[in-house]
């Protein structure tokens, strides 16, 4: 009882740091926003991107603060050697919980620039939040049957800003977070992952590819299972594993046209398709040796 109940005041407590944090941070983001729209001069866009990315920044480190006071997590991380804050990076990861998120935020603060992520166009109207996504310059997608020249046309346009200032680029192949029924209903071929979308991807390259330094191939696992978002509030998430590999983006995977040209598009699936089999291996072989150390 005294631990549910403890349990409790810290999910409550880290709720309102989250909230005030969240509200804060990018509500002093508005005014820069604006003042980068009303003057869209290059040094004076660099440097408010700057101060935008630095006030992002800022959001993560207190989000950070909170996740360590609330929990004594255990943080098993590899393959942050010799990434660069001033790179440019496309950034892929499996996705099981929203829990995802701020871990990938916490393991890559101030190791690269901070994460953009691609997102529905719904999720511009969230209050706050869509404004300070739109500051930063997230683009924003449809997603929906004949919406993909627009939406390229868009990813475009964003990474035309990007090129401006380093970035990461962060994209979910999964397109959505796993679960057993979703894997079932697939009928993935993957124990642990569900069949990736390239599409994304796909836009990505085609409208920054030649920018790109490497892909950072990320492997998050839950060992003693997946969190929901009220048990990352609430300081019981115990164990975190999180295997990054940098790697070589293909030359010949850097432009194409993946709707157009059936053998690029074939050329892509296979290479995502062996980065998945490959990042399933992995995912299988933390979980057995998880459940080695418990035996």
């Amino acid at each position: 009882m005294f631990n549910r109940l403890w349990s409790t005041l810290k999910g409550a407590w880290a709720s309102v740091v989250l909230a005030v944090n969240a509200v804060g941070i990018f509500s002093g983001m508005i005014p820069v926003a604006l003042v980068k729209l009303a003057l869209p001069v290059g040094f004076i866009r660099r440097g408010a991107d700057r101060l935008l990315n630095g006030l992002a920044e800022g959001w993560i480190a207190v989000n950070g603060w909170w996740m360590a006071l609330v929990q004594r997590t255990r943080w098993d991380v590899t393959g942050l050697e010799g990434l660069r804050r001033k790179g440019w990076y496309l950034v892929s990861s499996n996705h099981q919980s929203w829990v995802d998120i701020l871990v990938l935020q916490k393991v890559f603060h101030r190791k690269v620039p901070f994460l953009k992520f691609f997102l529905k166009r719904q999720l511009l109207f969230v209050p706050v939040m869509g404004l300070a996504w739109w500051a930063l310059d997230f683009p924003f997608m449809r997603r929906r049957s004949g919406s993909r020249s627009q939406d390229l046309a868009t990813a475009r346009k964003a990474c035309e800003k990007f090129r401006q200032i380093p970035t990461s680029v962060m994209n979910f192949l999964e397109g959505s977070r796993f679960s057993r029924a979703k894997h079932d209903q697939q009928q993935s071929p993957y124990r642990h992952l569900l069949k990736p979308k390239v599409g994304g991807l796909a836009t990505a390259l085609s409208a920054m590819g030649e920018r790109f330094d490497a892909l950072l191939d990320v492997t998050i696992v839950y060992p003693e299972g997946v969190p929901s978002f009220w048990d990352l509030l609430s300081g019981q998430v115990k164990r975190v594993v999180v295997r990054v590999r940098e790697l070589k983006i293909p030359t010949d995977l850097l432009t194409g046209d993946y709707e157009g040209d059936p053998v690029f598009r074939a050329r892509l699936q296979a290479w995502v398709q062996e980065l998945w089999a490959e990042k399933d291996a992995r995912i299988e072989e933390i979980v057995l040796q998880g459940q080695s150390a418990q035996a």
